[in-house]
C-alpha cells in the first residue's frame, strides 16, 4: 500500500523521467547511413592518355625579307590563294637619313675643297706628264740617267693616284649631299615558294625591315597534322600506330586517327602553376574516315586528344568511387546487404577516370556504395540517400 502510494505521489515525476529516457534513446539510437549507390555493369572500357593538342599545316612555309631594306604594303590576307611564284611585295633600297643644316654646311665646304684639290692634282699631273715626256726625250739620246727617268714616271704614276682619290672623295660627298629620303629605283621581289593558302600576314605595313624579317606564313590549310604535348613519363607508354580519339573540336562526335611519330627530344616547359616538366611533342595524323570533317581545323586550333593504350569491347566494370584501399592494402568495395555495409575483396585489372575493370569479387548487377567516407565501416546501417 505504501508502494503504490509512493508512485502515486511521484508519477508525474516518474512520468517525465520515463519520457525523458524515451527521447535520449531515440536520439542516440544508431541511424542508418544515407549512401549514393553505384552498379556493377558490363560495356566497353578504354584506358588512353588525354591531353591538349594544337593542329598545323603539315608544310608550313615562312615567307622571309630576302634583303634589308624597304617594304611595300602587303595586301594579301589570310585565307588568299597563293601560286607558287605569286608576288606578294616589293622590297627597295633603304632611302637615306636627312642631313641637317649644320652638317650640310660642312659637306658642302668639304666638298668645294675637295674640288680645289682636285683641280691641283689636275695641275701636277699635267706638269708631271710634260716632265716625263722630256725626260723620255732625253733619255732616248743618252744624256739622262735611267734613275731620273724612273722617277719622272713614278710622280706621274702618283699623280694620276692623287687624281683618282680626290675625284673619288668628290663623288662620295655629292651623293650624301644628293636628294635625302629616296629609296633606290632598283627593287627586289619577294614571291611565294609554293602555293597554297596564306595562313597569316606577320609584317603587314609598308616599312624599313631588316634581312631574314619573317613576312607571312603559308601552307595548305587542308592538309593538317595535330601536335600533342605529352609529359616524357606518359610519352613513353604510347607507341607509333596507337589510335587517337580527337574531342572538344567543335563537331559533334569525335574525330579519329593515329600516332604517326614520337619525336625524341623532350624540351623543358613551364606549367601554369610553375612547376618545370619536360614535354615530348607526339605527332598524330587523321584518318582518313575523319580527313573531310579534320579539313574544317585550321592552323593552331586546339583540341583535346585521347592516346588510346587499351580498349575492350565488352569487360565487367565498376565506378572508380567505390573503391578503396584496405587494412591489407588491396582492392576493396562496399555492397549493401539487408541495410548493413559489407565489406567485398575486389581483384581489379585496368583502370581509368571513371571506372575499373572487375577480375574479380563482385559479379554484375551488383550494387555498390560510393564514395563511402570514414564514416562506413563493416555492418554498418545504411539506406540509399
Amino acid at each position: 500500500m505504501m508502494i503504490g502510494q509512493r508512485i502515486w505521489r511521484w508519477r508525474w515525476t516518474l512520468g517525465l523521467v520515463g519520457l525523458l529516457a524515451l527521447g535520449l534513446g531515440y536520439a542516440f539510437w544508431p541511424r542508418p547511413v544515407a549512401v549514393d549507390l553505384g552498379t556493377v555493369s558490363r560495356g566497353p572500357m578504354m584506358v588512353g592518355i588525354t591531353d591538349d593538342g594544337v593542329t598545323r599545316a603539315k608544310e608550313l612555309y615562312v615567307v622571309s625579307a630576302p634583303v634589308t631594306g624597304y617594304l611595300s604594303r602587303i595586301e594579301l590576307e589570310a585565307g588568299d590563294k597563293v601560286g607558287k611564284g605569286t608576288l606578294i611585295t616589293r622590297m627597295t633600297g633603304r632611302p637615306s637619313a636627312p642631313l641637317d643644316a649644320r652638317t650640310r654646311a660642312e659637306m658642302k665646304g668639304a666638298l668645294a675643297a675637295a674640288q680645289a684639290g682636285a683641280a691641283s692634282s689636275d695641275a701636277t699631273l699635267a706638269q708631271a706628264r710634260r716632265d716625263l715626256e722630256r725626260a723620255e726625250a732625253l733619255a732616248r739620246r743618252g744624256f739622262l740617267p735611267r734613275a731620273q727617268l724612273e722617277a719622272a714616271r713614278t710622280r706621274v704614276s702618283a699623280g694620276e693616284a692623287a687624281r683618282a682619290r680626290s675625284r673619288a672623295e668628290i663623288a662620295q660627298m655629292q651623293a650624301r649631299l644628293g636628294p635625302s629620303g629616296l629609296a633606290s629605283s632598283a627593287g627586289v621581289d619577294v614571291r611565294a615558294p609554293v602555293s597554297g593558302s596564306v595562313l597569316s600576314v606577320i609584317t603587314e605595313s609598308a616599312g624599313i625591315v631588316a634581312e631574314g624579317t619573317p613576312l607571312m606564313s603559308i601552307g595548305d590549310a587542308g592538309r593538317t597534322e595535330l601536335v600533342v604535348d605529352l609529359l616524357s613519363r606518359e610519352a613513353v607508354r604510347a607507341r607509333v600506330g596507337d589510335p587517337v580519339e580527337i574531342t572538344q573540336w567543335g563537331g559533334d562526335g569525335p574525330l579519329h586517327g593515329h600516332v604517326a611519330r614520337i619525336e625524341p627530344f623532350g624540351r623543358l616547359k613551364v606549367s601554369a602553376l610553375g612547376i618545370e616538366e619536360q614535354r615530348v611533342n607526339l605527332i598524330v595524323y587523321f584518318d582518313a574516315a575523319s580527313a573531310a570533317e579534320a579539313a574544317r581545323l585550321g592552323h593552331g586550333y586546339q583540341v583535346d586528344a585521347t592516346i588510346v593504350l587499351w580498349r575492350r569491347p565488352d569487360v565487367l566494370r565498376v565506378p572508380i568511387g567505390a573503391l578503396f584501399r584496405g587494412a591489407d592494402g588491396g582492392w576493396q568495395a562496399f555492397v549493401p546487404d539487408k541495410g548493413r555495409a559489407r565489406s567485398r575483396a575486389v581483384k581489379v585489372g585496368h583502370i581509368n577516370d571513371a571506372v575499373a575493370e572487375v577480375l574479380g569479387g563482385l559479379k554484375p548487377g551488383e550494387a555498390v556504395i560510393l564514395d563511402p567516407g570514414n564514416t562506413i565501416s563493416e555492418g554498418a546501417r545504411v539506406k540509399q540517400r
